[in-house]
């Protein structure tokens, strides 16, 4: 049996659904299942159930500091290995984002899944198309990004989706693999000349204190939000790879009407 870690969440969901189009059977696990779901809270040491499942697609726990993370996933890779897991397929980080804020987890997760003595497929996921069109801010007279010119070889989430379910679905063709899963380059003034606004840069240091300011984000979310920043602006992450296209045997999502599509969203007239 297949089980889908962060069921809820917005990649596991897809997968899922992608599993369940395939005929595969899968389980997802959450720490607030719905019916057919079991509960998995990696905060939760006892709730950590893995018994029948085969390969566990542990997407990523995020959205906290890394030593909560690490912990969360050494404690589901532990439960893998007592339960008698055959393999794991880590939803990870593109290899360009070592300068990101929040690489550090993922590559530490990669060792320790590594280390773990079970089947492996690391699946290094390339910054969501999604995400680089709702960190587009909207103006009176357009967008404006700290992105500058940068490009960001970003993806579609459903095709990240998409590609978990293909490895989960035969682990065995994907032992030992790393996959680069990312998407063409687009910049933020091409998701405004879509849109049929006008693009602005704005420097690092406003973009930071604007964040610093926002007390919808976490403590942690500034100085992340901040390296993605930077990171696009001054070219790391724009590197193209072709696994993902491989592994899905089709043309990827094209990553700038998806970004396009969820800036459209977030406008303030929008309806």
């Amino acid at each position: 049996m297949i089980m889908v870690t962060g069921a809820n969440g917005q990649l596991a969901s897809l997968t899922l659904k992608e599993l369940a189009a395939r005929d595969v059977p899968a389980l997802g696990g959450t720490r607030s299942p719905a019916e057919g779901q079991r509960r998995l809270d990696f905060d939760d040491p006892t709730s950590l159930d893995l018994t029948g499942v085969s390969t566990l697609v542990l997407v990523s726990a995020g959205y906290a500091e890394d030593d909560r993370v690490i912990a969360r996933h050494q404690a589901v890779l532990d439960a893998a290995v007592r339960d008698g897991v055959g393999h794991v397929v880590y939803t990870s980080l593109t290899g360009d984002g070592d300068h990101l804020g929040f690489a550090l987890a993922h590559r530490a997760t990669e060792q320790l899944v590594k280390a773990g003595g079970l089947g492996w497929t690391i699946l290094r996921n390339g910054l969501y198309a999604e995400l680089f069109g709702a960190l587009l801010t909207w103006t009176a007279d357009g967008v404006q990004s700290a992105f500058g010119d940068g490009a960001l070889a970003a993806v579609a989430r459903a095709d990240l989706a998409a590609a978990a379910a293909v490895v989960a679905g035969d682990p065995t063709a994907h032992t030992g693999r790393t996959y680069e899963l990312v998407g063409e380059p687009i910049t933020a003034a091409d998701i405004a000349e879509s849109l049929g606004v006008a693009h602005r840069t704005i420097g690092l240091e406003e973009y930071r204190a604007q964040l610093l300011t926002d007390e919808t984000l976490l403590p942690f979310q500034p100085p992340m939000l901040a390296t993605i920043a930077t990171s696009v602006r001054h070219g790391f992450l724009s590197t193209t790879s072709p696994d993902l296209a491989r592994l899905l045997d089709r043309p990827l999502t094209d990553p700038l009407a998806v970004a396009a599509k969820t800036a459209a969203a977030m406008r303030p007239d929008a309806t």
